[in-house]
């Protein structure tokens, strides 16, 4: 005798089977996918953690570098604002020189020939003995001027432009005076000849002079008497 099969039995369990399945292969997707983020979000943390703190450590020793080296760019900063402030500075002296009465340009020649040991003071002597007008002077100030475009350093390099100005302007102006000088020992020279001249004319006029001015007593007087007779 055979049984017939509960066929809604088996529905059931088939049904029961597949949702069983369903849900523990969701159950399994779910917790792949719960892992995977998990380590995906570790792994930049670890990451980021090393890269930040080298970072600042090697800003913070540059940044330690600049601190300790700022002697030099000041010194380099007071050097350059001192070499432009040395030709305007000179300009002025200059300036002020060229007003200066005879009495007052003397007194400064002499304090500045006490001390020529900087090229500016070497311009500025320049300056005062070209004010003078003596030959000697302008020839003392052009071997300041050579002193001054001889030397190289950082206090001298900005005087060099003026000092090259000055030294083709007092080569000019001892031409002149060379030749002005000249000339008066020429017209010197020859009014002493002219003088001589006049001096020997006058000697001849008085000599002449003196030779009409005779007095005619001088002469033999004529005789008067009778001649004697003849034997």
């Amino acid at each position: 005798m055979f049984l017939k099969p509960d066929f809604s039995t088996l529905q059931r369990r088939t049904r029961l089977y597949r949702i069983g399945a369903g849900v523990a292969l969701t159950a399994a997707l779910l917790a792949g996918c719960s892992l995977v983020p998990a380590g995906k979000d570790e792994a930049p943390v670890e990451e980021r953690i090393p890269e930040p703190l080298a970072a600042p450590a090697k800003g913070a020793a540059s940044a330690a570098a600049s601190i300790k080296l700022p002697a030099p760019a000041a010194a380099a900063a007071l050097t350059a604002s001192a070499a432009n402030d040395a030709l305007p500075n000179m300009l002025s002296y200059a300036e002020r020189v060229r007003l200066m009465p005879s009495a007052e340009l003397g007194q400064e020649a002499a304090r500045l020939a006490g001390d020529q040991s900087g090229p500016a003071n070497q311009l500025q002597l320049a300056l005062v003995l070209s004010q003078l007008r003596q030959l000697p002077d302008l020839v003392r100030a052009q071997e300041l001027l050579a002193r001054v475009l001889g030397n190289s350093n950082d206090q001298a390099q900005p005087l060099h432009p003026l000092a090259r100005l000055l030294a083709a302007r007092y080569a000019e102006q001892r031409r002149v005076e060379e030749q002005l000088e000249k000339q008066t020992q020429q017209t010197r020279e020859a009014q002493r000849k002219l003088d001589q001249t006049n001096e020997r004319l006058e000697a001849l006029k008085a000599i002449e002079r003196s030779l009409t001015a005779r007095p005619a007593a001088s002469a033999p007087a004529p005789n008067h008497r009778n001649p004697a007779p003849a034997p």
